[in-house]
């Protein structure tokens, strides 16, 4: 079965709109994605795509693009944050030779997905800030903030953290902070650096770092537990003296690193829970309207990613109707684990004396006996394959 002729219109450009308005378009849906920004673009920084959400973007025929945009991942090392003692390295290019990891920027994930959009040929229409969701009706009707009343045939709703798609369905619920912030930066990177992410831990606090754009650039992600509440969202400067203070004992290593930083952006880690209604008639929500998670083991794009995938295989195979509850059988409980992986990480990077002490210990036993457990720990994420036929059974 196929979507010809089906118009769906996606509210919001990010990944996950970006991605399922291209799924469905593949599958000859008519697709018009609304963004209310004045352009397509991202201002975040670095991300990692695991071969769980590469095997999406080859899927949608981006993976020549991904190669291009993206540096393939060599290791993931954690670090002593303050000694600046290995604790342990996964080569996971040499572990996982079969299986690709990449480090990219964010901005090029949405020019490349953007790129298949458009040669998919879905419809992108900016400028289009919606204020309100209404599903109450014979079918769902989005107002403009000039109040004007738009009809829509079927609606999905990729419009992130504070999606009112996923409130329409939902209701409203209040986030809870987690008592965490973070900051992001950007610095030029030491030519030569190799494609390493680097995880520099502390007691209450750690470091991520990789290079990106071909080793021009460094990302950075430093968190910090506090009491103080920061606002959620990626928009609030800070100056890059609280963030170096924060990490003041941390390694001549990281101290270098925090010294190039000019611009800094913060903001604070809430936990929002996994929504419990992912569709109603005619209507849909994925990615972080859907299930939003916690920055601490790279998932949030790729579960954007099997998320666009899956709605549109479910629609695409079992129809309309069927197809809603299919894709919410298939994905609610994964990504629901996977949101509670990334809770125990942030616990584990935190660790204080004499916890810290002896899990390190451990880790490093542990890589020294078998290199590769501690990354088999997490193949249930990064083996699974989203588009693989029939990965997904129609509801009985």
């Amino acid at each position: 079965m196929t979507l010809k002729n089906v118009e769906f219109t996606v509210l919001g450009a990010g990944v996950a709109g970006l991605a399922v308005s291209t799924a469905l378009a593949l599958r000859g849906a008519k697709v018009t994605v609304l963004e209310q920004a004045d352009a397509i673009r991202e201002v975040g920084a670095g991300l990692q795509i695991s071969p769980n959400g590469a095997g999406v973007l080859q899927a949608l025929g981006l993976g020549a693009g991904l190669a291009q945009s993206a540096m393939r991942t060599q290791a993931v090392h954690l670090f002593d944050g303050y000694s600046g003692a290995s604790v342990l390295r996964l080569d996971v290019a040499k572990l996982r030779p079969h299986q690709a990891f990449h480090l990219m920027h964010r901005a090029d994930l949405i020019a490349l997905l953007k790129q298949g959009a458009e040669a998919a040929g879905v419809e992108l229409q900016l400028l289009q800030r919606i204020d309100a969701v209404n599903l109450s009706g014979g079918q769902p009707c989005l107002v403009s903030a000039q109040g004007a009343a738009r009809n829509i045939g079927f609606l999905i709703g990729a419009d992130g953290l504070h999606s009112r798609v996923r409130a329409a369905l939902n209701g409203a619920v209040a986030p809870f902070f987690t008592h965490q912030i973070a900051w992001r930066a950007l610095i030029p990177a030491t030519p030569g650096d190799s494609a390493v992410a680097e995880v520099h831990m502390g007691a209450g606090r750690h470091l991520v770092s990789y290079p990106l754009r071909n080793g021009t650039l460094r990302n950075i992600v430093a968190v910090e537990e506090r009491r103080q509440w920061v606002e959620e969202g990626w928009n609030l400067r800070d100056d890059p003296l609280e963030m170096r203070l924060a990490f003041e004992r941390f390694s001549p290593r990281v101290q270098g690193w925090l010294e190039s930083v000019d611009d800094v952006w913060l903001w604070g880690l809430f936990r929002h829970p996994v929504a419990k209604h992912w569709y109603g008639k005619n209507t849909a929500i994925l990615g972080d309207a859907a299930h939003p998670t916690l920055p601490f083991l790279a998932q949030g794009a790729n579960m954007a990613l099997e998320d666009a995938w899956v709605l549109a295989d479910c629609l695409a195979r079992f129809g309309l109707s069927d197809g809603l509850p299919a894709y919410q059988a298939a994905r609610k409980q994964r990504c629901a684990k996977i949101v509670q992986a990334a809770n125990n990480n942030a616990r584990a990077y935190h660790l204080r004396a004499p916890l810290r002490t002896l899990a390190h210990l451990g880790l490093r036993l542990g890589g020294a006996v078998a290199p590769g457990m501690a990354l088999r720990k997490f193949d249930w994420i990064y083996g699974h394959d989203v588009t693989a036929p029939q990965s997904v059974s129609p509801l009985p």
